[in-house]
């Protein structure tokens, strides 16, 4: 084994738990060839199948879009890699030649595609927010289980030296055990649009199966405003602020805290209907406490502009806090984790001559790529990111049914709004058979997701 390659093994951030081994793992050594299709292969779908194939050990067999125009940088980087528009045909062709899939579609699609090659035994990356539902999620965890195959979430920065370097900062005490949280991001829930009713249908151009586009979701005409990116900012696709930046930001707080799942979710937004995401929101949950809590912890989710004072932080006046991050408050200081730089320590003058730890980042899709090659899991895999991408949903569950807000530029909560206490074991709200209806949705024939059990 290359010096390389036996070095990155060995840092690779692999838990050393065993699970099933997939057919195709037993009857290679490490050193194979790790056979993966990709489900997109354009925008972040390209971004996912061009970091997987710098590892020495892929080989692409199968490339799979619903646009027919969008196959060219993949073609570009990787030549001669067969084409397909419909990801069961892709994986019915080919069967055992595949060992592992990569999916980089628009949410409401990660779950019918992922299980679909779950069920087929093949390991899989799957970009955030994971699933378009809470069920998905629950679906997505209990299927890679089930047939113990390696996964991975594609919220890259999981594995970079900034939030590595805070989760660590955290777990270590540098501020003590956590009071509470507060995560934010910039990101407005429809700002790609800016409409609130279905925009004006056209003809699907020739390149497009749009049938293949909307896959699991209700049938509706083609229109510029859903593809290839803006799908974002409707219900039916995507998951607004929330769903597109959750999985990202709460990511250090649910690896600094070992979170599981939330007791309650309570929200408040600037206006919602059945069609699309509201400009802003304010989502608070309550978590059980961990080792690394005072007790019972309540995290705070602001999107849209808003976000809390950096008094809260501790910070001096000169100070702002970031426009996304999350926020750590402790007994003995506050930790501000922005989104994609490194964490500080507030306030300053407790914290004057603080060494910071170093840390190092690691490849994110290598390390899925060699934990299929090891058949160990990452620590960001389903049984990781499954539960934190349920949390997400269970947040939108409460945004779909929140009273407006009055105040705008504070997000402040209404007291009178009662949370939505969630029974996570039972899968079920315990308070609002309304909010149950929103655990799952309706499936188009033939992009049903199968249960797990």
């Amino acid at each position: 084994m290359p010096d390389s390659r036996r070095s990155f093994l060995k840092n690779a951030t692999l838990t050393s738990a065993a699970v099933a081994l997939p057919a195709f793992v037993r009857g290679q050594n490490l050193n194979s060839k790790l056979q993966v299709a990709c489900v997109g292969v354009n925008g972040m779908g390209f971004s996912d199948l061009k970091n997987v194939g710098t590892h020495a050990a892929v080989k692409f067999v199968g490339f799979c879009d619903v646009d027919a125009n969008r196959f060219d940088k993949a073609d570009e980087a990787h030549p001669g890699v067969k084409h397909f528009s419909d990801y069961r045909e892709m994986l019915n062709t080919l069967g055992d030649g595949v060992d592992a899939v990569t999916v980089g579609i628009p949410d409401h699609m990660h779950a019918p595609v992922a299980v679909a090659a779950m069920q087929r035994g093949k390991h899989v990356y799957c970009q955030k927010p994971l699933a378009h539902t809470v069920w998905e999620a629950r679906q997505m965890r209990l299927w890679a289980e089930k047939k113990g195959v390696i996964t991975q979430m594609g919220n890259q920065i999981h594995s970079s030296m900034e939030y590595r370097m805070g989760t660590r900062m955290v777990k270590e005490g540098a501020i003590g055990k956590v009071k509470e949280v507060y995560t934010w991001s910039a990101v407005t829930g429809n700002e790609r649009t800016r409409l609130f009713s279905p925009p004006a249908s056209a003809k699907a151009p020739a390149n497009l199966n749009w049938d293949l586009w909307i896959g699991a979701a209700p049938m509706r005409e083609y229109a510029q405003a859903y593809h290839p990116f803006i799908w974002r900012d409707w219900q039916d696709f995507g998951g607004g602020a929330l769903g597109d930046f959750g999985c990202h930001i709460f990511d250090p707080v649910f690896t600094a805290l070992d979170l599981t799942a939330p007791l309650s979710v309570v929200a408040k937004n600037s206006g919602i209907n059945d069609q699309i995401w509201p400009s802003h929101q304010t989502v608070s949950y309550v978590f059980p406490g961990t080792q690394y809590t005072t007790g019972n912890i309540k995290l705070t989710w602001m999107d849209g502009g808003l976000k809390p004072s950096h008094k809260l932080a501790q910070m001096p006046g000169d100070i702002d806090l970031p426009n996304s991050g999350c926020l750590f408050i402790g007994e003995n200081g506050c930790l501000v984790q922005a989104h994609v730089a490194g964490p500080r320590v507030y306030p300053l003058d407790k914290f004057q001559g603080f060494k910071y730890p170093k840390e190092e980042g690691r490849s994110h899709w290598h390390t899925w790529v060699d934990a299929c090659l090891a058949n160990k899991k990452t620590s960001d895999g389903f049984h990781y990111a499954g539960p934190m991408a349920e949390a997400v949903q269970l947040g939108n569950v409460a945004t779909r049914l929140a009273i407006p807000t009055v105040d705008p530029i504070t997000g402040r909560m209404d007291e009178k709004q009662t949370p939505l206490e969630w029974d996570s074991a039972n899968f079920r709200f315990t308070n609002s058979p309304e909010a149950d209806k929103l655990l799952t949705k309706t499936y188009r024939k033939g992009f049903e997701v199968a249960p797990a059990a």
